[in-house]
């Protein structure tokens, strides 16, 4: 609990609904992106109101532009497939684009568990897969990734403190009354140990989960921050007006 404290102390700023600060957990340095999920409205976007993929951060700003509403942050948010179609269950304002999948399969996202994040009135929760199945929760938004980083307060089995495996990563994490809602991006390569570290010691949330690797990308207009780079399929942003 300590180095919780000590962590949430040297990164805390002022209160608000929508915080994003750059941060140092264990020599490694990451930005966060903290989210009030009772006071702003989280959303998932993959294609546009004509139904072209959006794909970079500044095309969704110029379509929520036209609507007079702002994006006060936004990060990839899921494993996708070359046509930038999600890999797993996808669900936006409440329509199912692709299923859940239980079952274990290659690459990160099949090394169980793995989880999905699900975005409802006032709260958001990452919940493990086969839990979600079973208790069908029901999701105004809804994005499946994986590994999960950290369930129920524990680190993910298969993640190994000696490992050589570094990438640039970015993940989610969530309180257990699912008003705290932290984003993270590492701001060099890390492994999955020390990612996980950062939501489990550094934050001390119970469930988080791996969004990506490599094409890990944040925009950030309070840090004048917004990562160019290869498209994306599934975004999640923080609408205001």
């Amino acid at each position: 609990m300590w180095r919780v404290l000590t962590f949430l102390l040297l990164a805390a700023g002022p209160v608000a609904a929508v915080e994003c600060q750059d941060v140092k957990f264990q020599d490694d340095r990451y930005t966060l992106c903290e989210v009030d999920a009772e006071k702003e409205e989280l959303r998932l976007f993959l294609r546009d109101p004509s139904g072209t993929l959006y794909g970079h951060f500044h095309s969704l700003e110029t379509t929520l532009t036209q609507t007079k509403k702002t994006l006060g942050f936004a990060m990839n948010a899921g494993m996708y497939h070359d046509d930038r179609a999600p890999v797993g269950l996808y669900l936006e304002e409440g329509q199912q684009v692709q299923k859940l999948i239980t079952a274990k399969g290659p690459g990160n996202f099949g090394m169980l568990p793995n989880g999905v994040f699900c975005i409802r009135d006032s709260r958001a929760d990452v919940i493990e897969t086969r839990r979600f199945a079973k208790t069908k929760p029901d999701c105004r938004g809804a994005t499946q990734s994986g590994p999960m980083l950290v369930i129920n307060g524990n680190l993910h089995p298969r993640f190994l403190k000696d490992s050589s495996s570094r990438y640039v990563r970015n993940g989610v994490g969530t309180s257990e009354d699912g008003k705290r809602v932290v984003f993270a991006i590492s701001n060099h390569p890390v492994t999955f140990y020390e990612f996980g570290m950062l939501f489990k010691e550094g934050l001390g949330l119970p469930q988080a989960l791996y969004f990506d690797g490599n094409i890990s990308r944040l925009h950030a207009p309070d840090l004048e921050r917004s990562d160019p780079g290869f498209r994306m399929g599934p975004i999640v942003g923080v609408v205001g007006d």
